[in-house]
């Protein structure tokens, strides 16, 4: 079997001006990282598609859909550069066609892991999902790439148990407002507290198990909380497929937080879920990229990452 690479150019094309973190520039360094260490040439490459409505649809209201149909429309008149949706979060131009290949990575992925045409997938796409609800559009999020996904699996798969885990250093607040209370789906992940979206510390869905970290927490901390806490959870669940919301930015050199992560602690958790997959799920696994800011240092755990899916 083969690890699975989505990305489309069309994902470069959504910017929200100068100087905005979540940058074309991302996947950039993701690719030339893996051109330069030669795991491009060994990973199967697949164009993402473009998300049908239907499947935006499971995660997302109508109206929230709608609404941003309506900016694009927007857009497209004359001397519109961007709709600004949240403080944060802004479409240009070409933003719907990127969240459309977003999502429709997420869904194409899971599809060819089902068919068995590829052990696992990495969905190298923005923009990124976790913090887009049920109806809104939140933190560089518009549509929950992961939550299309998992729900897919459920709904055309006809799968009984899924688990989506987020290593990003931000509370996948998205995923939890659509997946909550879901009795098929067990949600599990770390995330720097207190930080935006401030979420995450309580929940009253049964069906999450979020596990909050101190700022400045180091590498070996992170690894006996995720190995003492999050993966009995996944075991005792027994999920037939996982979801990984992979965000890169707790990273000891990203800005954005106050993690101290390096690539050998990501690779360590990705082959902790991985070993979850194999004993659960056939190995089944689709990754989505969420944060990572700090362009180097997400290249290089990208990186890491793929190393420990392809060894399986």
């Amino acid at each position: 079997m083969t690890t699975g690479y989505f990305s489309h150019p069309d994902c470069r094309l959504h910017e929200m001006g100068q100087g905005h973190p979540e940058c074309p520039e991302r996947l950039d360094a993701i690719a030339d990282r893996l051109i330069a260490s030669r795991l491009m040439d060994v990973l199967t490459q697949r164009d993402a598609p473009l998300a049908a409505l239907s499947a935006l649809e499971r995660a997302h209201s109508a109206d929230h859909i709608a609404t941003l149909q309506a900016a694009n429309e927007q857009l497209a008149l004359p001397g519109r550069g961007y709709v600004q949706i949240d403080p944060d979060t802004a479409m240009n131009p070409r933003t719907w066609q990127a969240i459309l290949r977003a999502a429709g990575a997420a869904v194409a992925a899971t599809d060819a892991v089902m068919a068995g045409e590829l052990h696992n997938a990495f969905c190298a796409v923005r923009p990124p999902g976790h913090h887009a609800c049920r109806d809104r559009v939140m933190g560089f999020c518009f549509i929950n790439n992961v939550a299309v996904a998992a729900l897919h699996a459920l709904e055309h798969h006809r799968l009984e148990r899924v688990a989506v885990v987020d290593f990003d250093v931000h509370h996948g607040n998205g995923t939890e407002n659509i997946l909550a209370n879901n009795p098929r789906v067990l949600m599990a992940g770390i995330f720097q507290h207190p930080l935006y979206p401030n979420s995450g510390f309580e929940s009253s869905a049964t069906n999450m198990h979020n596990l909050p970290v101190p700022a400045n927490t180091q590498g070996a901390a992170v690894r006996e909380m995720f190995a003492n806490d999050i993966i009995p959870q996944l075991d005792a669940f027994k999920p037939q497929m996982v979801f990984i919301s992979a965000g890169f930015d707790a990273h000891r050199e990203d800005e954005l937080a106050q993690l101290a992560l390096v690539e050998a602690d990501y690779a360590w958790i990705t082959d902790q879920i991985v070993q979850v997959a194999q004993r659960h799920a056939q190995g089944r696994i689709v990754s989505c990229l969420e944060g990572g800011y700090a362009l180097g240092a997400l290249g290089r755990s990208v990186e890491a990452h793929l190393r420990v899916l392809m060894e399986y």
